[in-house]
């Protein structure tokens, strides 16, 4: 569990640097759903995504020294967006090794904020999530997950959501790596502990279910989808304890179940949200999160055009 302490003294961090905004949570206006579906809309960030928060959070901390050759990170956009446009902020060089199916709306972003890609096959990028090194790139390495400021950062996520909805009832958080619902369940343990986490996956890639199911960290088949930003072949061995620990258990959606929840996003709530801010709303919408007053954590929204057009084209 990251230590409440350390989640709000990122909070006070990012304020300091103005690293990253409060994010508003917000009804999603229809009535006729299981529960009383809230979004938390971390899709408005600068960068259109959460990892702004957990980026901040990890360069702040690292200081000038540490940062003296540059940084880099491994991600297939989000968090590589986040990295960049802190390292921007601080004047510090930053690269990215992104997997070979990362869309191009997050590539092109992530050179707009001056971070060189670096693309590799999905294999090779995912042994740089398992290892945290890559051979050819000088410079401190942030992981976009297990780094324990990241997870902090990602952490005063859910310190808004509490002050912002005291009664709660449950909160779902997209699953990718795990660096977001276990940030989140952490404050929410500390300071709400009766509150229900779920993390959301998609049918195509969803290891945290599989673990879960089977008690112990299991490979499973990846199919790579629109659905980009969440999913891989395994849990992560660091954040498996803390998963297991902290989260009610894994809420698995189809991707068919995903698109519907872009378009009611996008059509019923104004909010343009990729395939990972939709799948916890998906679950919700399925009734998978149970009654109340149900938070689900839009993660980001940078979904490419041709796709989102696509998706609500074919509604």
């Amino acid at each position: 569990m990251i230590p409440l302490e350390a989640i709000q003294a990122a909070r006070e961090r990012l304020r300091l640097a103005d690293a990253a905004l409060r994010t508003p949570l917000l009804r999603l206006p229809i009535d006729d759903v299981p529960a009383e579906i809230y979004l938390k809309l971390e899709n408005l960030q600068p960068i259109g995504s959460f990892k702004l928060r957990g980026a901040g959070n990890a360069l702040a901390r690292a200081g000038r020294e540490a940062l003296a050759q540059g940084v880099y990170t491994a991600s297939a956009g989000n968090m590589a967006q986040g990295v960049a446009w802190n390292a921007r902020q601080l004047g510090v060089a930053c690269s990215v090794v992104v997997p070979d199916h990362a869309p191009a709306t997050k590539l092109e972003a992530i050179e707009r904020l001056g971070g060189r890609v670096v693309k590799v096959p999905f294999e090779r990028w995912w042994d740089v999530i398992i290892t945290g090194e890559f051979e050819g790139l000088d410079g401190l390495f942030i992981h976009p997950v297990s780094d324990a400021d990241v997870m902090a950062g990602n952490g005063t996520i859910g310190l808004e959501i509490l002050e912002d909805l005291p009664d709660v009832a449950a909160v779902v958080i997209p699953y990718g790596g795990g660096g977001l619902s276990v940030g989140i369940a952490s404050a929410l343990r500390a300071l709400k502990p009766e509150t229900r986490v779920y993390a959301a996956e998609v049918e195509t890639a969803a290891p945290l279910a599989a673990s879960l199911r089977a008690g112990a960290p299991v490979a499973v088949d990846y199919e790579a989808s629109f659905v980009d930003g969440i999913g891989g072949k395994s849990v992560l061995p660091e954040i498996w304890t803390l998963a297991r620990a902290l989260l009610d258990g894994s809420l698995v959606v189809s991707l068919d179940e995903t698109r519907a929840a872009i378009r009611l996003l996008a059509e019923r709530g104004r909010v343009i949200a990729e395939g990972a801010g939709a799948a916890p709303v998906a679950a919700a919408l399925a009734g998978h999160a149970g009654g109340g007053k149900v938070v689900c954590v839009v993660s980001g929204g940078n979904i490419d055009k041709e796709v989102l057009a696509g998706i609500l084209a074919s509604g």
